[in-house]
């Protein structure tokens, strides 16, 4: 196990394969294991360095309101505690704000942006449909049904019905490595606080200079795809690709075409 000293925190962290630094940060609720389909093909080609965001899996979880501001300063003292001046950044979900908040304050430290499953806040973005919103504030049934029920709505249409044993793997990843309650409405905190137009990122984001790879899975209901031509439209820099017949955890779903989309965009001259 491998932890860093990082903005008064602990933080854990993994290294896999060499190359360029390439930081994975996940998204709610979620520590480093988001990314265990996607680590051994990018580990072929980037040093791949994956975290546990404060708030969750083996992290600190310090008591407070958490800001996507605060969780990039994490990154930022692990870069400087490995002695890294720049690395290529991705971040899903609400890893995806954490990344734009590094890029807009800490513009040297960011090499290419990849922006995942995301969108920059405020009331111009295109929010949760109607259909996940219903699924996943549905309290009714066991922990285990609601558990179920949010990874079918999260993913492509289909996709539970055709994975089952992955479906059972997953429930049984959360079962055995239980959210924080404390840290995870710290970090749901995050969302929340860039909801005010004052307070997100799409003003700021036009200043951003690092070469920027938008990637949605095509059939995201909780941050529908609409998001990244919003985030193309003001990120100077920017490309989309869309993954077909994948939903918000692509990661999870089409691991293969999502690395092949970022290896094309972190390896391009």
């Amino acid at each position: 196990m491998s932890f860093v000293q990082t903005n008064g925190i602990t933080l854990y962290y993994e290294l896999h394969g060499r190359g360029s630094p390439l930081v994975l940060i996940p998204g709610l609720g979620y520590d480093g294991w988001m990314w265990h389909k996607m680590i051994p093909g990018l580990a072929e080609h980037f040093q791949v360095i994956s975290i546990d965001n404060r708030g969750s899996g083996q992290s600190d979880a310090p008591a407070g309101t958490y800001t996507a501001q605060m969780l990039a300063a994490d990154v930022v003292g692990m870069l400087d505690a490995f002695g890294l001046p720049q690395a290529h950044i991705m971040g899903h979900s609400m890893g995806g704000f954490i990344a734009q908040a590094l890029a807009i304050d800490y513009p040297e430290r960011v090499d290419r942006l990849i922006l995942s499953a995301t969108n920059f806040g405020g009331p111009h973005h295109i929010p949760i449909t109607t259909e996940a919103m219903a699924v996943l504030t549905d309290l009714s049934g066991d922990p285990i049904e609601r558990l179920r029920r949010g990874i079918g709505v999260s993913c492509a249409p289909g996709f539970t019905e055709a994975n089952p044993k992955f479906v059972d793997y997953w429930i049984d990843y959360r079962v055995h490595h239980p959210i924080n309650p404390a840290g995870y409405q710290s970090q749901l905190a995050i969302g929340l606080s860039l909801l005010p137009e004052a307070a997100a990122f799409e003003s700021r984001l036009p200043q951003v200079a690092a070469p920027t790879l938008i990637l949605f899975g095509e059939q995201d209901r909780v941050v529908p795809p609409a998001n990244a031509d919003l985030l193309a439209g003001v990120l100077p820099h920017s490309r989309i690709e869309l993954l077909s017949d994948a939903g918000h955890f692509f990661p999870f779903e089409a691991p293969g075409a999502a690395n092949a989309a970022v290896i094309r965009f972190l390896t391009e001259e």
